[in-house]
């Protein structure tokens, strides 16, 4: 369950830059966010008033003794009330639409950018970390930027109002109370940089949890056959034992942090209370102004302690925000040129009408490869491929097999070198171009939740059903199709688990075939299926690459035995190629393999 995929450590602190970054999402809810602006403005006006209707009751009615013009006073203070619960109403109805909205879009964005990255991304991120960023990370700053500007505006509202208030009945009282702000500066200083290296221990954790989750799901069976329960609990354990630590720590720190700022505030509001006591028993000061003056002192440490809040907040959406923009910044390592984006266009605005036709002619060009971490796969590697000419790879593991078919798809590109198609450079035709003329058939096939016929359809979206039913008749799945109860409607389940793994690599297989591709790709498509279906795609085979350029990768060389060519692979070098007949006659290395798969094979049908 564990795992060397590393994670990118963020060192800075408040990153302004990235939180622009991330407004940026925000333009298309402008109007949404104004109208949250005026009625937290709203709120916050009606809270700012409260204390002066209480200075106006004592002053006027309590002092003197009378109940003459209150009924005023206290429609005015319904009125009040009424407005500031529609506008509750109102900023929480709102704020709710930005929330949804705002995660909406991101993981849209993400998801995009998840669609164009290479295929050496998927090679070295596991799922649980991509998850992680997808679900509880964007969800975490849907939440902060939505509901952090309510609170932020707010706060600035009502501390601005009150500030005003204060400063026009006493400016020397106003100095006194604040008198404490720059120390609470200082102090939320270092609070914040305790809290945001925190909070990223735990998103980071999150994601190793994740990712423990989905390989503990996707290997059960794994697991359990080899009896590894209680090393993966264990291993787990530690997992979740150090996400506690880590949150447990943060939440220390947060929750250390408001009452630094509560304990400040009431040394603000005691000296406030010390100087206007005073004033008022020297008769300068009313006992209404010095309620109301108080009562401000006392509330103006509300919103500063809910900035202190949000700013502790949105150090744990930094980390967020640093991990979900990370993904979308990420960019794919095989991307084409501008030039050829314009006229080919993308994945997303295809622009078919400039695209040609694809013969399927293959050369490698004096190739050479190698992965990033890693030796030279292939070097000076040379090889053509007719149109229509079928290619049987053979070799040991690692010999450079499917490298060699992976650089001809253009799921990677030469270290240096050049692949043609038809004559030109791929690199001068788009990825689409190419991959939309394709048709790959895995050792291990995956298959979508859905049916049997949406499954095979996924090949060519536009096809009928007739269309469907004939691509499984070419590769002789219709007849098994049609022993289940509901046909080509019949649920599959997640991955394909419903069917067996014959039966799905014939569904991937007729689903590769409905896309009628000039190339394709057989790798190591038999291995692991039942002889029966080998038989069935062996038959296929003979029918439906005919006119196409295909390779085959395969270690059942019965499979291969009818390819117009077979290529013998060892270190990345071709050393033997020609027919089956001919490869035999040779008495090297093929004819080796296959006389010793013969004889196993022979030997295990006398068993049998």
């Amino acid at each position: 369950m564990s795992t060397q995929f590393k994670e990118t450590t963020y060192s800075r602190q408040l990153d302004i830059a990235l939180w622009k970054k991330l407004l940026i999402y925000l333009k298309p809810y402008k109007k949404q966010c104004l109208l949250l602006g005026f009625f937290m403005i709203l709120c916050a006006g009606a809270d700012a008033l409260y204390p002066q209707f209480n200075r106006v009751v004592i002053d006027r009615f309590v002092a003197r003794g009378t109940f003459e013009g209150l009924g005023w006073v206290a429609v005015t203070y319904v009125a009040v009330v009424s407005l500031q619960a529609l506008a509750v109403w109102a900023f929480i109805r709102t704020a709710g639409r930005i929330e949804m909205g705002l995660s909406y879009d991101i993981r849209k964005r993400a998801f995009r950018r998840l669609q164009e990255l290479s295929y050496d991304y998927y090679d070295t991120t596991p799922v649980g970390w991509v998850m992680a960023r997808m679900t509880s990370d964007v969800t975490r700053l849907g939440e902060i930027i939505s509901w952090g500007m309510v609170d932020v505006a707010w706060a600035v509202t009502i501390m601005a109002a009150m500030l005003a208030f204060m400063a026009v009945l006493n400016i020397k009282l106003t100095l006194m109370a604040l008198s404490v702000v720059p120390l609470l500066g200082i102090i939320s200083y270092y609070f914040q940089r305790r809290i945001l290296n925190s909070y990223r221990e735990v998103r980071k954790t999150n994601s190793r949890i994740t990712g423990a989750f989905n390989e503990g799901i996707t290997g059960a069976k794994t697991t359990k056959t080899l009896v590894l329960e209680e090393k993966n609990l264990k291993e787990f354990r530690h997992l979740t034992g150090k996400m506690y630590r880590s949150s447990v720590r943060a939440a220390v720190v947060s929750s250390l942090f408001l009452p630094v700022v509560m304990t400040l505030g009431s040394f603000g509001t005691a000296l406030a209370l010390y100087y206007g006591g005073a004033r008022v028993l020297e008769g300068v000061l009313s006992y209404g102004t010095l309620f109301m003056f108080i009562s401000y002192t006392v509330q103006f440490f509300d919103p500063v302690m809910a900035l202190a809040g949000i700013f502790a907040e949105m150090q744990n959406a930094q980390a967020a925000a640093e991990r979900v923009l990370g993904l979308i910044d990420t960019e794919p390592s095989l991307k084409d040129d501008p030039e050829v984006a314009a006229l080919y266009g993308d994945n997303f605005d295809p622009r078919k009408e400039n695209w040609v036709p694809v013969r399927g002619a293959i050369e490698f060009r004096n190739v050479a490869f190698k992965y990033k971490e890693g030796e030279y796969v292939l070097k000076g590697f040379n090889l053509k491929v007719s149109a229509g000419e079928s290619v049987a790879l053979v070799g040991e593991t690692g010999s450079g097999k499917s490298t060699i078919v992976n650089l001809a798809c253009r799921f990677y590109e030469p270290t240096s070198g050049s692949v043609l198609i038809d004559g030109t450079d791929y690199r001068e035709r788009s990825l689409l171009w190419l991959h939309s003329n394709l048709g790959y058939v895995l050792q291990t096939p995956h298959l979508f939740s859905g049916t049997i016929a949406e499954n095979i359809r996924y090949g060519r979206l536009d096809a009928t059903d007739d269309e469907v039913r004939q691509a499984a008749r070419l590769v002789n799945a219709d007849d098994f199709i049609m022993r289940f109860e509901k046909g080509y409607e019949t649920e599959v389940g997640e991955g394909g688990g419903r069917l067996s793994t014959g039966e799905k690599q014939l569904i991937s297989f007729a689903r590769a075939i409905l896309a009628d591709p000039a190339i394709f790709v057989l790798d190591e498509a038999t291995s692991s299926v039942d002889t029966e279906t080998e038989a069935l795609i062996q038959k296929a085979i003979t029918t439906v690459l005919k006119g196409r350029t295909s390779f085959i990768i395969a270690h059942r060389l019965s499979t291969i035995k009818n390819a117009d060519r077979i290529l013998v692979v060892r270190k990345g070098v071709v050393t033997e190629s020609g027919t089956h007949e001919e490869l035999l006659l040779k008495k090297g290395y093929y004819y080796r393999l296959y006389t010793n798969q013969f004889m196993e094979e022979h030997e295990e049908a006398l068993l049998d």
